[in-house]
């Protein structure tokens, strides 16, 4: 008899193990369900960079692999062949998380619902070009799309700007697209900062991962700031400060600064073409820390509007430390400056502030 009863309570708890098991695959089933798609612009995707974003875009690399995306592709009229082909080849690599890819030369139908905007596309200075011609035909740019993003995309958008001038193309987009909050538009600086992880690691022979809080201050330009005085790097004995390892301040104070600063002009005379890959893969990583958060302890460089932080003119947008989560950046505050990075900082904000005059006049 007792044999039997034993035996019922076994079967009963067995049942009820297999009951909650399939209860529980069922509800994790139910509330794991595929998340609604995220409109993501690239302005200027039949280019270098925007051939290189898309797919890293479509494969998760900028908001994660469980993210489906929809593309929204823009370029000029004369590049509407090309553009059609990174569309056929973006259908033909089969991306799980690619949702849909619209390819069009109109601002306003690539401007419709988009979540997140990528500017990649403006126009670059050419040979025997002044300085104001160039900013003359960026302003036309960005004012024609930020009326575009203005009328069209979602009210939550994030905007990167990555064509040069990026920090005064983004201020005047800001102009130009006054319904999007002041803190949604920002330009890459990521790439500097990337580039400085890079030269640090290659110095002391360590991991890049293991290098963190670089900073870029000020204009993305050769008057960008790269400042180690808050970097460390992770080692098996704990934390050590950048300065300390490298053990060379003539170095960080003179040929590191100048390496960062004119990075993209060495590896265009290595390439005969401008980077585009590094460019690409920094937009994604802006992208990404900024919708998905920022590691604990971890700052990153972004071109953020000013509001006055470590003495810099507010209205500007200038390359700050910052922090990130829940889709919103912060600059990281009360770190010292020195009086050798004073300097510094005050004359990339005078290029600003002289370029914002700039664009201005030509509005006018």
């Amino acid at each position: 008899m007792d044999y039997i009863m034993l035996l019922q309570k076994i079967l009963v708890v067995s049942f009820t193990v297999v009951f909650f098991w399939k209860l529980i695959k069922y509800m994790w089933g139910f509330l794991n369900i595929e998340k609604e798609p995220v409109t993501v612009l690239v302005t200027g995707a039949a280019g270098q960079i925007g051939y290189a974003i898309v797919p890293m875009i479509a494969r998760g690399a900028m908001l994660g692999p469980d993210q489906p995306v929809i593309l929204h592709m823009l370029d000029i009229e004369p590049a509407a062949e090309a553009l059609n082909g990174v569309r056929m080849e973006l259908i033909d690599a089969a991306f799980p998380l690619l949702k849909g890819v619209v390819a069009t030369t109109n601002a306003e139908e690539a401007c419709k619902g988009v979540n997140i905007a990528v500017m990649v596309g403006g126009f670059p200075r050419k040979e025997g070009m002044e300085r104001k011609d160039v900013m003359s035909k960026n302003v036309s740019i960005y004012k024609a799309q930020a009326s575009a993003l203005e009328k069209h995309a979602a009210e939550d958008c994030k905007v990167l700007v990555v064509a040069n001038p990026a920090n005064t193309n983004a201020l005047i987009l800001k102009k130009f697209a006054p319904s999007i909050p002041e803190k949604n538009i920002t330009c890459l600086t990521r790439l500097d900062h990337n580039r400085a992880l890079g030269q640090i690691s290659e110095r002391i022979n360590v991991h890049v991962g293991d290098v963190k809080n670089v900073i870029i201050w000020g204009n993305h330009s050769s008057t960008q700031y790269p400042d180690v005085n808050h970097a460390t790097v992770a080692t098996s004995s704990g934390e050590k400060n950048v300065r300390e390892l490298v053990a060379d301040d003539n170095w960080l104070n003179s040929e590191f600064i100048t390496m960062v600063q004119q990075r993209g002009a060495a590896i265009i005379k290595a390439r005969k073409l401008s980077s585009a890959l590094s460019a690409a893969s920094s937009a994604c990583d802006h992208i990404r820390d900024w919708v998905l958060g920022t590691p604990k302890g971890k700052w990153v460089s972004m071109g953020v509007y000013s509001d006055g932080s470590y003495g810099i003119q507010p209205g500007l947008i200038y390359s700050f430390p910052v922090t990130c989560e829940k889709g919103e950046w912060s600059i990281v505050q009360g770190l010292k400056i020195d009086e050798f990075s004073r300097a510094k900082l005050d004359a990339t904000e005078q290029e600003l502030i002289e370029e914002k005059a700039l664009a201005y006049s030509c509005l006018n």
